[in-house]
């Protein structure tokens, strides 16, 4: 009998986290980059904001994920904190989604959900089908384990010892918030824990009195997962991740103080009991949104006080690119020059970082390429649409040439911010794979990121006043860099032959130094738009 009771909780309970996973990961896989576009869609007006947090967290059902992308983002320097923190709010809105889906009692259809689900995953021939198909699958997974656990605490909860336990939780508000913050904290997700006070109001183990101060307890418990992602990031990265756990904290504290009032207010509402917590868990953090967004210039002032430091912002979008520019055509190719070359300090950075992540096999240096490369790639459509502006005038005959090389130029240098991205991902299997590279190998991807960085600095040198001199110091390092490629190569199959490497580091090893090559030739491109000289392939541009 109480081996039935522990497998039912710990099987269903699993069934449920396992669920409620594939469920966001297949409503993520589903969405695609929608979610990041959305979410990086900056905009100064904080009630935008707060819909945008809503919205995304609605769509990918998880609040951690979508506070962790954005605690991404400001530590990439794509969001300011003030930009931030509206779309932290919302996604507090958007997490309740879960729990009123639990209301709905659907675990006598957790089956067919699944049949559907598992359809559509296993014979869908479009991969969007296939990801809503395990969506659903992940929906009715998550009914299931909610059957089974209902099943077994009805049973368990026929003993008066657990009654006292829950009923304790009546009596005793912060015991009751304790208690949701670390069983939160374990799951590391509010949507699991409140779908299980759900669960146990509908089995009568818990009364509303008891359930509203667990619901605030998971909506402190859920910031964990922010603040682990905020370790070693920046400054501003840590504010965003303090101003979600305050605004939670505050929240409930305030909650605690008006809880007779909530309490009337959510047994106003027909329905049984299941209904009223999710419309408690939702009414909870809808309101305590509405009273941060009032106040969120204050707020950000508040964070910035309690996190003090000097602050680095990063301009996300162009800098030079003025359109009033346009009118005079050789001012603008200078700002479409100088926004070049800040771009090709971004791809830059992004080299560097990602080799920083190979080595030292930190996972936060790979989301920093990742969230870079978004911004690169941005700044290449912005400049590549301003330069097609300025064709539209009236130009001399040598900014008619310079034209041309400019969008050759912004090309080559979002190739390179995806080679960086390539070995960004190249560190993070490394990682998931816990592998290890010889002595002699760090080396040799240590000499190939020196000659590579050397090409960039010279570009970087040679691009302001267009200096051929400098220009021709690039070319020659490619060709280092090319025989450094060969020979390192050759030096690798050595030392396969001789096992002193595995065969998965041997793949990772090539095509790192391969990437480090592809961008040699992507600099040495610039060289040549530097020269003056035009070898491209018509395939290569956009």
């Amino acid at each position: 009998m109480l081996q039935e009771l522990i497998f039912g909780i710990i099987g269903g309970l699993g069934l449920f986290i396992f669920g409620i996973k594939i469920m966001s990961d297949g409503l993520q896989k589903a969405a695609g980059d929608k979610v990041r576009d959305i979410i990086g869609y900056l905009t100064n007006n904080r009630f935008k904001g707060m819909f945008l947090g809503a919205l995304v967290t609605s769509i990918i059902q998880s609040s951690s994920a979508t506070t962790v992308m954005v605690v991404g983002f400001v530590n990439a320097g794509l969001m300011t904190l003030l930009q931030a923190v509206p779309i932290i709010l919302g996604a507090n809105i958007g997490t309740t989604i879960t729990a009123q889906l639990v209301a709905f009692k659907l675990t006598d259809y957790a089956l067919p959900i699944i049949a559907l689900g598992a359809f559509m995953y296993i014979f869908c021939k479009k991969k969007r089908n296939k990801q809503i198909g395990e969506a659903i699958l992940g929906f009715g997974i998550l009914f299931l384990g909610l059957s089974i656990m209902g099943g077994t605490v009805k049973t368990l909860g026929s003993g008066s010892t657990i009654h006292q336990i829950f009923a304790s939780f009546s009596h005793n508000p912060l015991l009751a918030v304790l208690a949701g913050l670390i069983a939160t904290a374990v799951v590391q997700s509010s949507s699991v824990t409140t779908g299980i006070i759900v669960l146990l109001a509908g089995m009568g183990l818990i009364d509303i009195n008891g359930a509203l101060p667990l619901l605030f307890g998971t909506n402190i418990g859920t910031c964990v997962t922010a603040i682990l992602a905020s370790i070693k990031t920046n400054i501003t990265a840590r504010r965003a991740a303090v101003a979600h756990v305050l605004f939670n904290v505050i929240g409930s504290v305030l909650a605690l103080l008006m809880l007779p009032i909530y309490l009337k207010i959510v047994t106003m509402v027909p329905g049984g009991v299941e209904r009223q917590v999710a419309n408690a868990h939702t009414l909870f953090n809808v309101f305590n949104s509405l009273v941060f967004i009032g106040f969120v210039p204050l707020y950000v002032k508040l964070i910035k006080e309690i996190v003090p430091g000097e602050e680095v912002i990063i301009e996300s979008g162009p800098k030079y690119l003025d359109k009033n520019l346009l009118n005079t055509p050789a001012i603008a190719i200078d700002a479409s020059r100088k926004e070049i070359i800040r771009t090709l300090e971004f791809a830059k950075e992004m080299v560097n970082t990602s080799v920083s992540a190979f080595h030292n096999d930190n996972k936060k240096d790979v989301d920093k390429v990742l969230a870079r490369e978004d911004m690169v790639d941005d700044l290449r459509d912005s400049i590549t649409d301003y330069i097609t502006l300025i064709t539209e005038k009236e130009i001399t005959e040598k900014d008619a040439k310079t034209v041309p090389a400019f969008l050759h130029l912004i090309n080559d240098i979002e190739r390179i911010g995806d080679h960086a991205e390539n070995i960004a991902h190249l560190a993070e299997r490394k990682i998931d794979e816990g592998l290890t590279f010889s002595k002699a190998a760090v080396d040799e991807i240590n000499e190939m990121h020196d000659i590579v960085r050397g090409m960039i600095n010279d570009a970087l040198r040679a691009l302001p006043l267009l200096d051929k001199s400098v220009a021709q110091a690039i070319a020659r390092k490619e060709v280092e860099l090319n025989k450094s490629f060969i020979s390192f190569r050759e030096n690798h199959i050595k030392r396969m032959g001789h096992k002193q490497c595995s065969a998965l580091s041997g793949v990772i090893f090539v095509d790192l130094i391969a990437n480090f090559e592809k961008i040699g030739d992507h600099v040495a491109n610039i060289g040549q738009a530097i020269e003056g000289k035009f070898e491209w392939d018509s395939d290569d541009i956009f």
